[in-house]
């Protein structure tokens, strides 16, 4: 991208995003396969036995960070990679206990050891896009939690959380 940028003079921003969680999110990450799994009366597999932890940003401060990148392009020829994350990672138990509040079930849970080639933690360092774009996430991990909640039953029809022991 950096040769790309110098060479022909179109400015480049490459943005990593981090654990990006909310409405019409990915199925596959972790919050919601656990919403599914919940509402549906089902254990989650928590792997790293719950002390992993990630820099989990809401949607809305993803879109935040990048409306904020393309107001603010390099010069021509200029290239830069920023971050755009919460900074605060959160422990993966806290995840599931917010996530549990917002569902209003309690969630049957296995413990297992750390999946091959995963990570302990993420956390990303914001500072570069603080600088040029004034960039601050505003939604807090409950909060988005409680959004996705809410949209998870609106879209899925799901009336009401299914009892676990």
């Amino acid at each position: 991208s950096q040769s790309y940028a110098t060479r022909y003079g179109l400015p480049q921003s490459g943005l990593r995003f981090f654990t990006v969680y909310g409405p019409w999110g990915r199925p596959d990450m972790a919050y919601f396969g656990f919403t599914r799994k919940i509402l549906a009366g089902e254990t989650i597999d928590v792997f790293g036995e719950g002390r992993m932890a990630r820099d989990f940003t809401y949607i809305d401060d993803i879109v935040d960070g990048v409306v904020g990148v393309l107001d603010r392009p390099p010069e021509a020829g200029g290239h830069r990679l920023l971050n755009i994350g919460d900074s605060q990672p959160v422990g993966l138990m806290e995840m599931i206990a917010a996530l549990e509040a917002a569902l209003g079930v309690r969630a049957a849970r296995r413990m297992l050891p750390m999946q091959p080639g995963d990570v302990t933690a993420t956390f990303a360092d914001v500072s570069a896009i603080q600088q040029l774009t004034g960039y601050r996430p505003q939604v807090p991990l409950a909060e988005g939690l409680r959004r996705f909640a809410g949209w998870y039953r609106d879209y899925h029809g799901v009336v009401a959380p299914a009892a676990v022991a």
